[in-house]
């Protein structure tokens, strides 16, 4: 039986997030909005951030989370990103 506990999604997140890094030779993990952010932002003429680009991420997943049949991926990447941009706000903003 799989486990679909929240312990369960967050634990195949940080796998994901590994198993990234090992791909992409990246030793620190999946980091590669910033280049995403930068390479838009130029094509565009916008200002977005690092951050607003994991949160895009985590609004992607939520709309394919919402549709079809129930893949379990959405939420485990969904948690990853949530994390990414909770780690790029507290890198480029003060917190309180």
């Amino acid at each position: 039986m799989t486990d679909h506990s929240a312990h369960a999604f967050l634990k195949k997140a940080a796998q994901h997030m590994r198993d990234r890094a090992e791909q992409r030779d990246a030793g620190n993990g999946e980091r590669s909005m910033a280049k995403t952010v930068t390479a838009f932002n130029a094509l565009h003429g916008t200002k977005l951030t690092e951050e607003q680009g994991w949160l895009f991420m985590v609004l992607l997943k939520q709309s394919r989370a919402s549709c079809g049949v129930f893949v379990p991926d959405d939420y485990e990447d969904g948690a990853a990103y949530l994390a990414l941009a909770g780690e790029a706000a507290a890198k480029n903003r003060t917190t309180t």
